[in-house]
């Protein structure tokens, strides 16, 4: 199992910039893809910014040039700096990891942050 502790969020003015942090324990040796994730009420989850097998990080179109993933050595700490904040960004934001073990594969959330981006 992974466990996912995400923290980081609240109020910001429009302009902006928060930093999402994501800390990871347990089999992370088997996590073949993580990333950030966000949610509005009512809606699916979107994908912000994900790495997939080591195979370079994918951004979604609203995140490019605005939001930056990182990650520390260790990989066991993910980050979200987000830049030029938009109202539209207002949501909550999600770490998650999957694994694959043999041929399982096993998804993990955490609870998520909550981001407010207001005047």
């Amino acid at each position: 199992q992974v466990q996912i502790v995400e923290s980081g969020g609240g109020l910001v003015q429009p302009g902006g910039s928060l930093r999402l942090s994501c800390a990871l324990s347990g089999d992370i040796a088997h996590i073949y893809h993580m990333g950030w994730y966000r949610q509005t009420p009512g809606k699916e989850p979107e994908r912000v910014a994900t790495i997939t097998d080591n195979n370079g990080i994918r951004y979604a179109n609203f995140a490019k040039g605005r939001f930056t993933f990182s990650r520390d050595d260790l990989q066991s700490t993910l980050y979200l700096h987000m830049n030029s904040l938009k109202p539209e960004d207002t949501a909550t934001y999600y770490c998650k990891a999957q694994t694959i073990v043999g041929d399982a594969t096993w998804n993990y959330w955490g609870q998520g942050t909550n981001v407010t981006v207001s005047s």
